[in-house]
């Protein structure tokens, strides 16, 4: 499976609900398995928790059951993660996923009561996510282990470098998790070498290049999923010449006017020299 990493639309100080409603169902038309509301692409830091619950009622309205709806909940506040997991699950959310607390930098023993205090709090299915560049945290191969064979957390999603990631924490450790790529540039060969799917960004931009990649993924024709993924590099590294969600937006508001370019602080609109090579990547699809 195939998951959007999806951006959250802004008119002026709210969200905006008509884009983003329209956003969803052409990802799904495109044959998008699921979206990611409310992390790092979503800029789920500066949502307001009304926000963040009104993104996840559209998202699951629009996807009627044709996809999944997966919330990113994980604060540095156990207390807190509960709360917000319950929510979205109230709201509509599929599954939820869990970033490792940063600021306070837990080591494994806080990680792993902080995991299991969601998981024995909630019956949704989690997603653990691996992105220790964002949270300054690392979960450990033994802390995987145990956090594994807790019934309800379901998936690793690697945010932290893809094919590393999975061979030192993969199905040969952890064969009772599906294992989701982070990493658009890696996708083919992460799935070559046993994970599961991927969560992207680039996929926002190219839905039907993605489908393409998951259909010769689900094939196992290698040859041709590395082709694709390779003829995705470029737009997938002008997407990442800035950090957080400002390049991606540009991109969308480039191929649908009616998603709108705007970021909140602490993020600012791209430089003119990333967005020139936005679209620059657009001339070659």
């Amino acid at each position: 499976m195939w998951l959007t990493a999806a951006p959250t639309p802004f008119a002026e100080d709210d969200i905006a609900e008509d884009a983003f409603a329209r956003y969803v169902a052409w990802q799904i038309d495109e044959g998008c398995g699921g979206l990611v509301v409310g992390g790092a692409m979503g800029e789920g830091a500066t949502l307001s928790r009304r926000e963040r619950l009104r993104l996840i009622e559209i998202a699951a309205e629009t996807a009627s059951r044709r996809a999944v709806v997966i919330v990113a909940t994980g604060t540095n506040c156990t207390r807190e993660s509960i709360e917000r997991t319950e929510a979205a699950q109230m709201a509509g959310a599929s599954a939820a996923l869990l970033a490792t607390p940063y600021y306070n930098k837990p080591g494994q023993r806080g990680l792993l009561s902080h995991f299991q205090e969601i998981a024995r709090a909630v019956d949704l299915p989690l997603i653990i996510e691996i992105d220790p560049a964002r949270t300054a945290v690392d979960i450990g191969p033994e802390t995987l282990t145990q956090l594994a064979e807790i019934p309800n957390i379901v998936a690793i999603a690697h945010a932290d470098g893809g094919l590393a990631s999975l061979r030192k924490r993969g199905p040969s450790a952890q064969p009772n998790s599906a294992h989701l790529c982070g990493s658009d540039d890696a996708c083919a060969q992460f799935c070559l070498a046993g994970g599961s799917g991927w969560i992207s960004s680039t996929a926002n931009i190219v839905p039907a290049l993605w489908s393409a990649l998951q259909r010769a993924v689900d094939a196992k024709q290698w040859d041709r999923a590395m082709l694709i993924e390779m003829a995705l590099q470029p737009l997938t590294f002008a997407l990442q010449r800035e950090s957080g969600a400002a390049p991606l937006k540009y991109a969308l508001s480039l191929l649908h006017p009616w998603f709108s370019p705007q970021v909140r602080l602490p993020l600012t609109p791209v430089a003119a020299e990333t967005a020139r090579e936005i679209r620059a990547c657009f001339a070659r699809f």
